[in-house]
């Protein structure tokens, strides 16, 4: 994602758990006590009240596919695996895949006005082109090989209105996945023709940023039985007026500095045991923050990335107990920019291409087992990596890379139901690339369901990644030099998940977990050195306790929160940074009686965090409200949003000296959208 001056944290090395602080338990007091409240006041609807959202029972019993690769059931899973559906996208009026990621235990974002990140279970580092985590498509991998980067917010090459729901596995998916799979694996299930049934046209509103959104869709299964989706989406944004602090370089108004343009494009065909998928996204964001240490309030500063995935998948049952699937996929990743130094033009453009094949056989075929068997193969046919002097076309600063490599992997995993009340999943892969040889990732899971309502789940799993063409190659005069050696990163994480369904209606779980990441790759720099490098600097380890609740009402009316604690510290037994020590979500949805709309409720805290200089970003509160009208004119739905109702004044980390002038980035405050979709 990005390719110029870049800083990750100083050497993290290990710690022990700590106690949680005071502050926390007065967080957890004030995030339990409206939860219990709104629990024990609101009153049940009737049975004849009408159904707008899928019940807990309802959500629990759609299958997931993230975590094998197969459909399994959410309690079958070896993992917290939590799904998101289209229901409640919809009741909180997500427009990006971070926002609805965040509303999940231990999942927190960082936005630094170029890009939107996630941290997972106390780990995010601000620019860290969110490597660790993997993100499918209808589960065709779209982090690409050039940075490893899953793209999160606007870069994700699809408009969430397509999305059917969204699938969050957390921990360790190396042992399916392989590369980037350390701290979870997203699956975005998309919708398909038959159930679009006709066609859809969106447009939205956004002040003050002045944004504008539009987008048209149309699906339908045909009488051949081909199923057809095409969709295409636009967004268009002036963004905020902003005051920046530019720290040694002095501060100013960045006005017209901060917009955005983006559009993407879809297109998915099915019939029979065959599937067509094509995604494609450009994305273009002006830099208002003097990125890299560039010029403050320069204009023709911006970032942008170009994203093209496509696949062609069959999958069909060979008889009752075997079933095979294969797929082709490729893709192409292009990212430009162009930042101003001392009034003069430097782009930094490259490119990646990539295509591959997997394969995947599953069987029941022995009584009481589900194996699993896969291959996959991919291809890197171009890793490009450019520096341009515009003002001086021939001047040393030029700087070119050109690369290929590939990677392969095969695995095998062994879901074995024990008896009645117990399970067990084992897996491995083996992984083989051109930079760190032969990795592997085993994953181990026990389930025991104590009773009809109670189930425990003891699990391990390993997880690595290779560094990416980025951290071993780019090469900068005085600023940064390549590490062809550079080797890989490992984590391990063990984890004890309790669920407990009081009822059907409630729905409660906790989980405590400890991981461990060896081998870290950071930024380091060397004052006997001209120019910085990454190197591996040690190992950083954090535990965490997750807690959630889930109550439904027969009427449509929902409630979700969670807690969540996290402890990681590096080797001078500090906080890493960006990593709060405790997050807290409450989410409530409901149709509001005798109308046709429905509200939802949206409330977030988030600790404090550390900054790349050490210094504390404050803690914060913050609030969303999103009201949804239905039925006011046949066909129609009319939304409002109001972001940040409170006008909550906070702040995210940067990544530090080497890509801001300041060690914080001031964040959006009061912001109203509307939106209007109509079917036809």
């Amino acid at each position: 994602m990005m390719t110029a001056r870049q800083h990750l944290p100083r050497p993290a090395h290990r710690s022990g758990w700590g106690a949680l602080p005071t502050p926390a338990l007065r967080h957890l007091n004030r995030l339990l006590f409206p939860c219990a409240l709104a629990l024990s006041a609101l009153p049940a609807a009737g049975a004849d009240d009408a159904l707008t959202e899928l019940s807990i029972e309802e959500l629990m019993a759609v299958p997931v596919v993230g975590a094998s690769r197969y459909e399994q059931k959410q309690s079958d899973v070896a993992a917290a695996a939590t799904v998101i559906s289209r229901d409640e996208i919809r009741a909180f009026g997500w427009r990006t895949l971070d926002q609805a990621l965040a509303s999940l235990p231990g999942v927190y974002t960082t936005y630094d006005r170029q890009y939107a990140y996630i941290g997972v279970r106390g780990f995010g580092l601000p620019g860290d082109f969110m490597t660790r985590v993997l993100v499918t498509i209808d589960g065709v991998r779209v982090n690409e090989p050039l940075f490893d980067g899953a793209p999160i917010g606007r870069m994700l090459p699809l408009d969430m209105d397509l999305v059917e729901r969204i699938e969050f596995i957390p921990g360790p998916g190396g042992a399916v996945y392989g590369q980037n799979a350390m701290f979870g694996v997203v699956n975005v299930i998309t919708r398909k023709g038959a159930t679009l049934d006709g066609g859809e046209l969106a447009l939205g509103w956004r002040a003050p940023q002045s944004a504008r959104e539009a987008r048209v869709s149309w699906g339908k299964r045909l009488d051949n039985d081909l199923e057809l989706m095409l969709s295409a989406s636009v967004l268009r944004s002036d963004g905020d007026d902003l005051w920046m602090d530019f720290g040694d370089a002095g501060n100013g108004h960045a006005r017209g500095l901060d917009g955005e343009r983006d559009q993407d494009f879809n297109l998915t065909a099915n019939r029979g045991a065959w599937s067509f998928a094509l995604a494609h996204g450009d994305r273009r964001k002006d830099d208002p923050t003097g990125v890299y240490l560039s010029d403050p309030l320069a204009r023709g500063s911006y970032q942008s990335d170009r994203y093209t995935v496509a696949h062609l998948g069959w999958r069909s049952a060979l008889s009752d107990s075997l079933a095979l699937s294969a797929r082709l996929f490729a893709g192409d990743y292009r990212y430009e920019s162009t930042l101003i130094y001392d009034g003069l033009p430097y782009g930094y453009p490259a490119a990646a291409g990539w295509h591959g094949a997997e394969l995947q056989l599953v069987s029941t075929t022995f009584a009481a087992h589900t194996l699993m068997l896969g291959v996959e193969y991919q291809r890197n046919q171009r890793i490009d990596q450019n520096v341009i002097d515009y003002a001086d076309p021939g001047s040393d600063f030029n700087w070119r890379d050109r690369r290929a490599g590939s990677r392969a992997g095969i695995y095998v995993q062994d879901e074995w139901r024990i008896s009645d009340g117990l399970a067990s999943t084992l897996g491995l892969r083996i992984d083989d690339n051109d930079v760190t040889g032969t990795k592997l990732s085993p994953r181990a899971g026990l389930i025991w369901q104590a009773s009809a309502q109670t189930a425990f789940k003891l699990l391990y799993g390993r997880a690595h990644r290779a560094p990416n063409a980025y951290q071993s190659f780019y090469e900068e005069e005085d600023f940064l030099r390549p590490n062809p050696d550079l080797g890989g990163e490992t984590v391990d994480t063990f984890e004890l998940v309790a669920d407990h369904r009081v009822s059907p209606e409630l729905h409660l779980r906790a989980s405590v977990y400890q991981w461990e990441i060896d081998d870290l790759i950071s930024f380091v720099s060397d004052d006997a050195e001209a120019a910085a490098q990454f190197r591996a600097v040690g190992t950083v380890r954090s535990r965490g306790l997750e807690l959630s609740a889930d109550r439904s009402w027969r009427n449509g009316a929902r409630l979700r929160g969670n807690l969540s604690f996290q402890h990681a510290t590096d080797a001078a037994d500090q906080r890493v940074e960006n990593s709060p020590r405790v997050l807290g979500r409450v989410l409530f949805s409901t149709p509001l009686p005798t109308t046709s709309l429905r509200t939802g409720i949206e409330v977030a805290y988030d600790g404090e965090r550390r900054s790349a200089t050490g210094s504390m970003v404050d803690d914060h509160w913050r609030a969303n409200l999103h009201l949804v009208a239905e039925r006011w004119i046949p066909g129609a739905e009319l939304s409002l949003s109001v972001l940040n109702l409170f006008d909550a004044d906070y702040a995210h980390p940067s990544a530090g000296d080497y890509t801001h002038w300041s060690d914080r980035i001031a964040q959006d405050g009061r912001s109203v959208r509307v939106k209007f979709d109509y079917r036809f």
